[in-house]
């Protein structure tokens, strides 16, 4: 599935339990596709706070707030060109699914603080450890978010499943 889909612009969702590889696989996905020239750009959603994540991921400009002493890129004007990685995407709050839904309908978005349209052209690649379906039964994640990152999934199933990956994956981490 990783190797085509790779080769397609479609967004991903991946999910599985922590540790089951979800960030390898979408490194795996960006560098094996068109766009592997372009940056791969990590986003650990739960690592931060809503009014810092906003800015992480659309940038800032000067005097948007208190400490933004200059003009400040975003994690989306970033990847431009190449794939960003929502780590935990289950935990976006939903004030910033509004603005996600926005670059992934309409390939655009605004600095905190600034009016200026920027057009990006960036592959999503969400992973979650979260149930996405029962998020949106209980109101804390939008259906119409999900249903734009989930245009392909990807279940990676934890490794007491697949135990034949278990030697090829040793022997990887000797040869490293």
């Amino acid at each position: 599935i990783a190797a085509r889909v790779a080769e397609s612009k479609a967004n991903v969702l991946i999910t599985g339990e922590n540790g089951t590889g979800k960030e390898v696989l979408a490194k795996a996905i960006h560098y094996i596709s068109p766009r592997k020239d372009a940056a791969f750009v990590a986003v650990n959603v739960p690592a931060l706070t809503e009014t810092l994540l906003e800015s992480e991921l659309f940038g800032h400009e000067k005097g948007a707030f208190t400490g933004a002493d200059k003009m400040k890129k975003g994690r989306f004007e970033i990847a431009h060109g190449g794939t960003i990685f929502l780590d935990e995407v289950g935990d976006i709050p939903q004030s910033i699914q509004v603005k996600l839904l926005r670059v992934l309908q309409e390939h655009q978005f605004e600095r905190v603080g600034g009016t200026e349209k920027i057009e990006v052209d960036v592959r999503i690649i969400a992973a979650t450890n979260k149930d996405l379906e029962q998020k949106i039964k209980a109101g804390t994640f939008r259906e119409d978010l999900y249903y734009r990152l989930n245009v392909v999934s990807v279940k990676i199933p934890p490794l007491r499943e697949r135990k034949e990956d278990i030697v090829p994956m040793i022997e990887s981490f000797i040869e490293k």
